[in-house]
């Protein structure tokens, strides 16, 4: 067995990453913040086959579909002819995609055999809390948890990843993530590209920094949102081409990367159409030439090809908002991520329908609102604690949440559990490609997102969801909060009802965390 890596580093406290961000504010205030210059990617010819995580087994015991997942250590070529020691499920990086069906009730058997704990957390999974597989849900090395429950959401590209408390930057970069696809009968009955590996793609994007022996680099260099990587990886290698023999395409992109920002187009500014969102189908196609997705977030497309053709998937320089220095968090990166190479006689495919999905919760629903202040490492003034409850949420109940990112550095805001809708953004309508279901959205500074959210299903006061920033090490050093959902609900979080007083955060009983449900030994 491999030496355990070297930790990720951590700012000392809350009051560093302030006083940087200060510095940072004052500086571009001022007009004198040095123009950092674009990131220069490392060279890579783009020649390997993308590689295509293959779908994970399963079998069916009792009307449960069971899968394994199995945590790990290993050697990868992330680069071509280096070797990187790398972390994944079931293989040396990454994982298999795991697939089931509306209605299927399912368990995963994962075992860890990684030199330390983990977790695994279904991002973007209706499940019950005990489920969830967040920071109180931990798998000591040699154990085995047996999470089990009902698929009850509409079809999407959801994820799976670790989420131990203070160390999930780390283990997302180790290469331990893997895609969650669900289907249901909508989905599968509209004229999509549908044949997976073939015309529809799952597409992990990552960056990492590789020393000249392969190795990973995992000093950030102080930067205030955590690693940004100069090799950039599409299903776990750099240089990635995949040959296309049908004449449209879909990309399930997800951003897997713990803090650049993405904005994904094409090469030669082609138009594409997205047809989803983190939570599923959009209510019809969005035809654009970029799709901007932060840590966590993913989106659906389907790009249309000529014969013989080849075009490059890139991420150009994101608008990241109103952010001081914006260059320093990668504003300033054009990056290359994966060549479409089309075959010199393509399969016609069928035509995109004008229609995809019907949903939507009326904001007349909410009857309760809560306020999010997000500034530095804190929400609401507060970091996390595991031993504190901040809201409690009636089972049943319709939120909204108004999200301000207080901070002159890009967040974002990921909730688990549940599919959020965004209201608005400052008043005004949220753009076509914010219109859809969604677990994680990114946080321009200085703007307030509202959104509508419901709580069904799963009632449990022993066991909470977490809210936070998707920025790996913003959720590392306290930029994360949790709820519990009961059969009544308590308030907390500066929640309103009906234009009432906020009420006060709820304390904790004591009655957790050393072992909550789910930890296995």
């Amino acid at each position: 067995m491999q030496s355990r890596p070297a930790p990720l580093p951590r700012a000392a406290t809350p009051f560093h990453g302030l006083l940087l961000c200060a510095v940072i504010f004052l500086w571009a205030l001022a007009g004198c913040v040095p123009s950092a210059p674009p990131l220069e990617q490392a060279t890579t010819a783009f020649d390997r086959p993308l590689p295509i995580p293959p779908l994970a087994e399963s079998r069916l015991m009792d009307g449960t579909r069971t899968f394994s997942l199995d945590a790990q250590e290993g050697s990868s070529e992330l680069v071509a002819g280096l070797q990187t020691p790398t972390w994944g499920f079931n293989g040396p990086v990454l994982g298999p995609t795991l697939r089931a069906q509306a209605g299927e009730r399912i368990a995963v058997e994962v075992a860890n055999n990684l030199p330390e704990p983990t977790t695994v957390h279904w991002h973007g999974m209706h499940l019950p809390a005990a489920m969830d597989g967040g920071p109180h849900q931990p798998v000591d090395p040699g154990s085995t948890w047996n999470p089990s429950w009902q698929i009850d959401q509409p079809a999407a590209t959801l994820w799976y990843h670790p989420h131990p408390h203070g160390n999930t930057e780390e283990h997302v970069y180790r290469g331990l993530a893997g895609m969650f696809i669900l289907d249901d009968p909508l989905s599968q009955s509209l004229s999509l590209p549908q044949n997976y590996g073939v015309d529809d793609i799952p597409v992990i994007v990552q960056d990492k920094r590789l020393a000249q022996d392969g190795s990973l680099i995992t000093d950030s260099q102080g930067n205030e949102i955590g690693m940004l990587g100069t090799t950039i990886l599409a299903n776990g290698v750099a240089g990635a081409v995949q040959q296309v023999e049908t004449t449209r395409i879909r990309l399930r992109l997800l951003n897997g990367s713990t803090a650049r920002t993405y904005d994904f187009g094409f090469d030669d500014n082609r138009s594409f159409a997205q047809t989803a969102t983190d939570g599923g189908l959009l209510r019809e196609p969005h035809e654009t030439t970029r799709v901007r997705l932060s840590p966590g977030e993913r989106a659906e497309i389907v790009v249309a090809v000529e014969p013989g053709e080849d075009t490059m998937l890139t991420s150009f320089p994101p608008d990241l908002g109103d952010a001081a220095a914006p260059s320093a968090f990668g504003a300033a990166d054009r990056l290359d991520v994966l060549k479409l190479q089309a075959a010199p006689q393509l399969q016609p495919s069928a035509p995109l329908p004008d229609r995809l999905a019907e949903y939507g919760i009326p904001e007349s629903d909410a009857g309760v609102t809560r306020t999010f202040q997000v500034q530095d490492r804190q929400i609401n003034g507060r970091s996390m604690d595991m031993d504190r409850i901040d809201a409690e949420v009636a089972l049943g109940a319709t939120e909204i949440w108004e999200v301000t990112n207080t901070h002159g550095v890009p967040h974002n805001w990921h909730v688990h559990d549940v599919q959020f809708e965004v209201l608005d953004i400052d008043g005004a309508e949220p753009p076509p490609e914010l219109q859809g279901r969604k677990d994680t959205i990114y946080l321009e500074p200085e703007r307030t997102y509202r959104l509508i959210m419901r709580f069904e299903d799963y009632a449990d006061p022993d066991n909470p969801y977490m809210y936070h920033c998707h920025l790996l090490l913003h959720e590392d050093q306290g930029l994360m909060g949790q709820f519990v959902v009961t059969e009544t609900g308590s308030g907390g979080s500066g929640q309103t009802d009906g234009g009432g007083v906020g009420k006060p955060e709820q304390e904790p009983d004591q009655r957790r965390h050393e072992h909550d449900a789910g930890h296995q030994h």
